[in-house]
């Protein structure tokens, strides 16, 4: 009996030293400097797909771009999307654009802190230098607004910063956005942008108790996305099964219309509203092309 509390006591001091180590150790790493010159419209292009503009535009209240966006009501708070006009008081105007890199492929602020993983950043984390540099030279063109978001508004401890370095060394993982060999381009440009800028698995997969996606669950649907509502399974099967097609499925993402003439609505409206809307039709065909044919 002995030995097992001198055990105990061993591995509670043990969990308590990680714990310790975690909230005082710096996160993330230091960016490269960027010095590639970015591309305005290819950055624009980009940051419609990797859902900016929807996320923080409160489009329904009719508020300036990206100045902000409405709440997103979770299960352990509401988090508001943060100003990311060129204000540089209260958006992001006083930037780097390593800063910038840092924020978007690591979820770390320019102060050192891990922002909250309401901001999809780790489907970022593959981002290039040149498309980093396409965003930022699209971002410097959004006209100031001298508006603050509100404070988040989390409960202890979810509201401790701290605590998000243990979770992400739990659950911060790498987007699998690298082609794969004997898959076609259209396939491959799919699993890009699909696993990738677009996150499509941040609202299709379902979450744990920690808000973090349950691994082996992938785009299997989620029915407790912010404010109540759901997002069905994107697996294949699922897919054919509701009647959907490539073809149906990629004029879906550029209308909004669904196969049997109903419209989406609630957050996939607003993503379709602000964001696949604009995209090609080649990319259109192929994320719907991936969807319906995924590992």
């Amino acid at each position: 009996m002995l030995a097992l509390l001198r055990t105990a006591a061993i591995l509670a001091m043990a969990g308590g030293a990680i714990v310790l180590g975690l909230m005082f150790r710096p996160v993330g790493s230091p960016p490269a400097p960027i010095e590639l010159t970015g591309d305005v419209n290819r950055g624009a292009y980009l940051a419609r797909a990797s859902g900016c503009i929807a996320c923080h535009t409160d489009i329904a209240g009719g508020a300036a771009p990206l100045a902000g966006g409405a709440p997103l009501k979770t299960p352990f708070g509401a988090f508001y999307p943060p100003n990311l006009t060129t204000d540089p008081d209260l958006g992001i105007g006083d930037w780097t654009v390593e800063d910038f890199a840092k924020a978007v492929r690591q979820g770390i602020s320019p102060t050192g802190e891990p922002y909250f993983p309401t901001f999809p950043y780790p489907f970022y984390a593959n981002f290039s230098d040149q498309e980093i540099a396409d965003l930022w030279a699209a971002f410097q063109t959004v006209p100031a607004v001298p508006e603050p978001s509100p404070e988040h508004e989390a409960p202890f401890p979810v509201n401790q910063r701290w605590a998000l370095k243990l979770w992400r060394a739990m659950f911060l993982t790498r987007p699998e956005t690298d082609p794969v060999d004997g898959r076609s381009a259209a396939w491959n440009r799919g699993r890009e942008l699909v696993r990738g800028a677009a996150h499509c698995g941040a609202c299709h997969t379902p979450r744990n108790l920690a808000g973090a996606r349950s691994r082996g669950a992938t785009f299997s649907g989620n029915e407790d996305l912010p404010g109540g509502d759901n997002a069905p399974s994107l697996r294949p099967a699922d897919l054919r099964a509701r009647s959907w097609t490539v073809e149906n499925l990629a004029f879906a993402l550029r209308t909004g219309l669904m196969p049997d003439g109903d419209s989406f609505g609630g957050s996939m409206g607003e993503v379709v509203q602000g964001g696949t809307a604009f995209l090609s039709d080649a990319d259109l065909t192929a994320m719907a092309t991936y969807v319906l044919d995924a590992e």
